[in-house]
């Protein structure tokens, strides 16, 4: 489903690496491609909000979701023009009303673990307890063929490293993938993705390669997807907050294993255990010791 509307955008995405001379441990020297790691300063209105660590591909998505994904601008209808200019490392986000209300926001702010030191403004934290994900059942075995998916993706990573990606999932179809230096970024374009297109998110997994902190369980929830599904570890603050806002909760996924952290009902197990497979043995691939 597509919104009827959008603001006026520029389109200037970068690519996302350079290439460069390295020498290796026989001193021959070596072409080598690495992730073009640039600054962009998000103002609002003419008043700075932020600067962003980013690869550039997808810099007027990336402001779209931040904005949307803190709080700030809650209406897409009030987002009038978009302009990046890599020459001075900005983007310029006008509003239609150039209303000031939105400031008091920015006076406190929470610095989370994210890479590329992400924040969370305060008010998110008091906007939870309206959030609340409805349950989407999703089964093993379509799991199992998504991480095939997934696999085929990550290209800057395969090709300098570095990076981050996160996908937009529906069954076991990649949606979008987005590969930026930090989680959060790509989480945020993303999010703006969603924002532009009016595209729900009730029915969606959001795949990270990132580990699974309070930071990417609220933007997931704000997005409203149901699965959260990681390569990567979980965070106490994280799992607690998957659990009071109903996000079920996957991590460690890789090949045909996943750890299930919350909603467990919510999967669908449509695939025989391998023979002769004890607790004991279990116990160990969750990295916990054997019950007694």
């Amino acid at each position: 489903m597509s919104t009827t509307y959008q603001p006026e955008m520029t389109h200037a995405g970068l690519d996302p690496t350079i290439a460069v001379i390295a020498v290796d441990e026989y001193r021959n020297r070596r072409e080598m491609n690495i992730a073009e790691e640039r600054p962009l300063t998000v103002y609002l209105d003419r008043h700075e909000v932020v600067t962003l660590m980013t690869l550039g591909t997808h810099p007027e998505l990336l402001c779209l979701g931040y904005l949307r994904n803190q709080g700030i601008v809650k209406d897409i209808h009030e987002i009038r023009s978009i302009h990046v200019d890599w020459d001075v490392n900005a983007a310029a986000v006008a509003t239609c009303s150039e209303s000031a209300a939105w400031r008091e926001q920015l006076g406190s702010r929470i610095v989370t673990t994210g890479c590329g030191q992400g924040t969370i403004f305060s008010n998110i934290m008091e906007q939870l307890s309206e959030i609340r994900i409805d349950p989407h059942r999703v089964r093993q075995s379509v799991i199992y063929q998504l991480l095939r998916e997934l696999g085929k993706q990550n290209d800057v990573y395969r090709n300098a490293g570095a990076v981050h990606g996160c996908a937009l999932c529906e069954n076991n179809e990649v949606l979008y993938f987005v590969e930026d230096v930090g989680r959060h970024n790509a989480v945020d374009a993303i999010a703006g993705k969603m924002w532009l297109e009016g595209i729900t998110g009730k029915d969606k997994i959001f795949y990270t390669t990132g580990r699974l902190t309070s930071e990417m369980v609220i933007k997931v929830a704000q997005m409203g997807i149901p699965i959260l599904l990681s390569r990567s570890g979980i965070t106490q603050m994280g799992l607690k907050l998957a659990r009071d806002l109903g996000v079920t909760m996957l991590s460690r996924a890789n090949g045909k294993h996943f750890l299930i952290y919350n909603g467990e009902g919510n999967i669908d197990f449509d695939e025989e255990l391998p023979p002769k497979l004890e607790v004991a043995h279990l116990a160990k691939r969750a990295d916990r010791p054997a019950a007694s």
